[in-house]
């Protein structure tokens, strides 16, 4: 058996990723586990309850597996962390030391781990786009964010912000109004049935930025041969590069990426993304992000055990705690 490890958590939509590992020379191959189910929130937040139901029976199975003897150090990164986190800083701490042995257990927000996924420690922004957006930027003594107030009030230039806005596109085609796109309102008709109904199958949904986000590949495929259509993607730029400057430290020349799903769209987001940010930051290096969001949180868990991490703290962005006891 090999000596205390760590256990690094990425909590989102999708459900959990969880890595256990070591440190240092001799450290072995990490293990890995998935599971589909979501961690549910609920009147006080983030769930603990649900969270530790999933991840204890992980986390036993991975030291089993690698042969770890102690997990010394936990990093949970966690979508709506910022927000919706307090349960989750009051309880998971003692929980894991009592279940675990854990004596040192950092929360992030799940932008945070975007950022050190994409850039590690150094000091930049990152915008981390897919169905919403939001941008993280640190000086490395402080975090500053942008945007990620969700799809009614923000996520300017994400999956959901553009699926809207060409939806929006094909009904003024459909009403006869200025602004119009006849591609785009054969493309929704062709997903979502005939556009007088469209209301019908957006308005009720609770999975409303996902269904919005679904038809922004439908906007890319459009762009190279409708104006409408480019003109979408050249506004969903902009707003990208909004956000990163925002968040982006003024001095220096510090390193910007992006990363997300919204990525896949292609060069019809990428281009104008790229002229964009070359406005906005004409001083920051861009770079191609390195790692998501689970390799974010394996990079704060690996520091946080070897006493090397160097990122600011902030208790709702990147809060850590050592819990007494042997």
């Amino acid at each position: 058996m090999s000596g205390a490890g760590f256990l690094a958590v990425d909590s989102g939509g999708s459900g959990l990723r969880v890595v256990v590992g070591t440190i240092g020379d001799d450290a072995g191959p990490p293990g890995r586990r998935v599971s589909r189910e979501p961690v549910r929130t609920g009147p006080r937040g983030i769930d603990p309850g649900h969270l530790l139901g999933q991840l204890l029976p992980m986390a036993r199975a991975l030291t089993e597996e690698t042969g770890v003897a102690r997990l010394g150090t936990v990093v949970v990164g966690a979508a709506g962390m910022a927000t919706l986190g307090d349960a989750l800083r009051a309880e998971l701490p003692g929980a894991l030391a009592r279940e675990l042995g854990v004596r040192t257990v950092a929360l992030a927000a799940d932008a945070v781990t975007a950022y050190v996924g994409a850039l590690g420690p150094r000091a930049g922004a990152v915008v981390a786009a897919g169905t919403g957006l939001i941008a993280v930027g640190t000086d490395l003594s402080r975090w500053r964010r942008a945007d990620g107030w969700g799809h009614l009030l923000g996520d300017c230039g994400s999956g959901a912000w553009i699926g809207r806005a060409g939806l929006e596109a094909a009904l003024r085609a459909h009403d006869g109004r200025e602004g119009g796109s006849a591609r785009l309102l054969a493309r929704a008709e062709a997903r979502f049935g005939p556009a007088a109904g469209l209301p019908g199958q957006v308005y009720p949904r609770s999975d409303r930025p996902a269904v919005l986000a679904s038809f922004a590949p439908e906007v890319a495929a459009c762009a190279a041969s409708d104006r409408v259509a480019a003109d979408i993607l050249r506004a969903a730029a902009r707003h990208m590069a909004d956000s990163a400057a925002a968040v982006c430290p003024a001095g220096g020349e510090p390193w910007v990426a992006v990363t997300g799903g919204l990525l896949r769209m292609g060069d019809p987001l990428l281009v104008p993304l790229g002229e964009e940010l070359a406005k906005r930051l004409p001083q920051a290096r861009r770079t191609t992000a390195e790692g998501d969001p689970l390799d974010g949180s394996v990079r704060i868990a690996t520091d946080l055990a070897a006493g090397s991490l160097t990122l600011p703290g902030d208790d709702r962005m990147l809060w850590v705690t050592r819990v007494p006891g042997g």
